[in-house]
């Protein structure tokens, strides 16, 4: 057991290291860089700087580097925890993305949360009630959830609440706490606040989920060993919850790697919409206007939420099948 953690763990760091060059690649392809887009912000107003100019900015924000070493100077960095300053906001990226970064947690694991709630026992009972109405219930909920897109049903619950209900459904805070120091009455606002978009995003996870679970509980419902621990008197439910239920884990517990990512990467357009304080629209505006340190940064963090979800989800099978540990 303990060689096999060693050797995913190593895996993993490696892993990170391969992403933080691929990312920082990505981020250097589209032609130009920030200076180019300021420049052309600047045109737009009518305001002019000579060539000059323009070079003396690449030269004072290192773009004037060969782009192997801009990526060691920065790789350096985020080894210390200094992910660099923002170009276009004129601040450190760790002052930009701190709260933004521990909201968007707060929020992905909500959303990662409500979804294992409503989609495991969802899917365990729509296996189980094979065919009756429930199951067709649950499939037709799958179904809405994979086809229709989360931002979407921001637009129409955000509709409804305004519309309807003269609410305003939109952002992690209302107006009087937004920017207030953390305190018991900012958290319990924020706990207010937060089921609406989290069951948003658990409404566009839960679908693939309950299919999942479904059918790989399907399948080992009609396994042998679920016969003999029948006949032997075991109660039905004891006896799936027992068995079938953890062996038809297996590959939901290996999907948390790509969860974990996808669920904050899929709150970029639903925070656009909803006015969330998250990392998403960060990213967004740092894409458009090619701010390549607080872009590299959150892609970064993706990839590296991926690769936890990984070894979280190798952890976890490891310990619910034994037999994974022989691996």
């Amino acid at each position: 057991m303990v060689k096999y953690l060693v050797r995913r763990f190593l895996l993993a760091i490696l892993t990170c290291i391969v992403i933080s060059l691929l990312s920082f690649i990505i981020i250097q392809l589209p032609p130009g860089d920030y200076v180019t887009s300021y420049v052309l912000d600047l045109t737009s107003a009518g305001r002019h700087i000579t060539p000059e100019q323009e070079a003396a900015l690449r030269a004072l924000y290192g773009l004037d580097e060969p782009v192997w070493t801009q990526y060691l100077l920065w790789i350096s960095r985020v080894a210390v925890g200094d992910f660099g300053m923002s170009l276009e906001w004129r601040k450190p990226i760790s002052e930009l993305i701190g709260e933004r970064l521990l909201l968007t947690a707060v929020l992905s694991v909500a959303a990662l949360l409500l979804t294992w709630v409503l989609a495991l026992p969802i899917g365990i009972y729509s296996a189980v009630r094979k065919y009756s109405l429930g199951d067709y219930a649950a499939t037709i909920i799958g179904f809405i959830g994979l086809a229709v897109p989360s931002f979407l049903s921001a637009l129409v619950i955000s509709y409804i609440g305004f519309a309807y209900f003269d609410l305003n459904v939109g952002g992690l805070f209302s107006p009087e706490y937004a920017n207030a120091p953390w305190s018991c009455a900012r958290l319990w606002d924020l706990l207010c606040h937060l089921p609406l978009p989290a069951g948003i995003l658990a409404l566009a996870s839960c679908g693939p989920i309950i299919r999942i679970m479904r059918a790989n509980l399907l399948d080992e419902l009609q396994k042998p060993y679920l016969v003999t621990a029948l006949s032997k008197g075991m109660s039905p439910w004891r006896a799936i919850m027992k068995y079938p239920v953890r062996i038809a884990l297996n590959p939901f517990i290996s999907t948390i790697g790509h969860t974990l990512p996808y669920v904050v990467s899929g709150t970029i357009i639903v925070s656009l919409v909803l006015g969330l304080p998250t990392v998403g629209p960060v990213l967004y505006r740092a894409l458009i206007s090619q701010d390549m340190f607080v872009a590299g940064t959150v892609v970064l963090l993706l990839g590296v939420l991926t690769v936890i979800g990984t070894l979280l989800s190798d952890l976890l099978l490891a310990i619910t099948d034994p037999r994974i540990r022989m691996t």
